[in-house]
C-alpha cells in the first residue's frame, strides 16, 4: 500500500524544514539531526520522573530516569532502551515516548542512557543495558516494583539492544524476563540477505546506507556475526521471552525484524509480529501527527499490560 498520508505530509514537512541525515555526516551532526529533535509537543504529565546514577556495564557511573506514571504505579517494570542507531539520541530525546508508555500502561518504566558509539563501539551498549537490567532486577524493592514482571522494550537500535538484553540474561543465568517490546528492531549486522534493504534503499528517514554508516561505527572492529550485535544470527533463540515484534511496510529493517520474530517463533517462542502498512522506520516519534501510529503505541502497551498485569 502507499504511505499513510498523514506520513506524506509529516515528511514533507520534514523536508522543508531541512530534515537530511546522511551518512557524510560526522556523529556530532547527526546527534543534532535526529528525527526525535523534530518533535514540539510538551512531555506528558507522569506522578514522578527522576534520575538515578547506578553502575553501567564498565563499572562507570551511568543514567537512567525513572518513570512512576501514579502515586501507586502497578508492580510491573519495564526497562527501555532508546533508538539511535548506538550513535545519537539519548534518554532525553525519547523522553516523549517513554512518557505515554508509561500513562498508557500504569507501569514503572527505566530509561536508560548507554554509552554511544563510535566513542563507545561495541560492546559498550548492549552492556550497559544488560547491566540496567541487573539492577533494576536487584533494586526492585528500592524502586517498589516486583521483579517477577520484569520487561525489555525498545525501538531501532533499542530494540536491538533489548534483544540482546533478553539474550544476555538466558545466557547468563538471569534476570528472568517476563515480556520483550521489539519495536521495528535492527537484528542483523549484514543487508545483503534482506529484501526490504532494496525496496526501502532510499528511505524514508533510515536508508540503506545510512543503517550501513550506524553499523559500521558501533561494530568497531568486532566479529560481526556477535549475536550481542546481531541477534539473529544466535545459534539457538529457544527459551527467551515472549512479546510483541512491531514492522513498518517502508523500512529497510522490515524482513530482518520479521525474519528475527520468525527464528523466535519457530524456536517455541510466543512472539507476536504485527507490520504497520504505510509507515516508515521511526514512527513511534509521531504518535501525535500520525493516528497509524498512535494505534501502534496503544496495541504495545495493551499487549505489555496483558502480558505483564498481576
Amino acid at each position: 500500500m502507499p504511505l499513510d498520508p498523514q506520513a506524506i505530509e509529516l515528511l514533507q514537512e520534514l523536508e522543508e524544514q531541512g530534515f537530511r541525515p546522511n551518512p557524510s555526516m560526522t556523529p556530532e551532526e547527526m546527534r543534532g539531526s535526529s528525527i526525535q529533535s523534530q518533535q514540539t509537543a510538551p512531555p506528558p504529565e507522569v506522578h514522578h520522573v527522576e534520575d538515578l546514577t547506578i553502575p553501567g556495564g564498565d563499572g562507570q557511573d551511568m543514567t537512567v530516569r525513572v518513570y512512576q506514571p501514579t502515586p501507586s504505579p502497578e508492580g510491573a517494570v519495564v526497562v527501555y532502551f532508546h533508538g539511535g542507531g548506538w550513535v545519537i539520541c539519548s534518554i532525553d530525546t525519547h523522553d516523549i515516548q517513554v512518557r505515554k508508555m508509561a500513562r498508557l500502561t500504569g507501569f514503572t518504566f527505566v530509561s536508560v542512557d548507554y554509552r554511544l558509539a563510535p566513542e563507545h563501539p561495541f560492546p559498550a551498549a548492549a552492556e550497559d543495558c544488560y547491566a540496567a537490567l541487573r539492577w533494576v532486577s536487584e533494586n526492585a524493592a528500592s524502586l517498589g516494583v516486583d521483579a517477577s514482571r520484569l520487561a525489555v522494550a525498545g525501538d531501532s537500535a533499542g530494540g536491538n539492544l533489548a534483544a540482546a538484553a533478553a539474550l544476555m540474561a538466558r545466557d547468563r543465568d538471569g534476570p528472568s524476563i517476563s515480556y520483550q517490546l521489539l519495536v521495528y528492531p535492527c537484528c542483523d549486522s549484514d543487508a545483503s540477505p534482506w529484501p526490504s534493504m532494496e525496496e526501502n534503499a532510499n528511505g524514508p528517514i533510515l536508508t540503506r546506507d545510512l543503517m550501513g554508516w550506524f553499523v559500521a561505527h558501533y561494530a568497531g572492529g568486532c566479529d560481526l556475526t556477535n549475536a550481542y550485535l546481531a541477534p539473529i544470527r544466535a545459534t539457538d533463540h529457544s527459551r527467551l521471552p515472549p512479546g510483541l515484534l512491531i514492522t513498518a511496510e517502508f523500512d529497510p529493517l522490515r524482513d530482518e525484524g520479521e525474519a528475527y520474530a520468525a527464528k523466535l517463533q519457530g524456536s517455541g517462542v510466543n512472539l507476536r509480529l504485527s507490520r504497520y502498512d504505510g509507515l516508515f522506520h521511526g514512527f513511534m516519534t509521531f504518535t501525535d501527527r500520525i493516528a497509524l501510529a498512535a494505534t501502534a503505541q496503544v496495541e504495545a502497551a495493551n499487549d505489555l499490560r496483558a502480558a505483564l498485569s498481576a
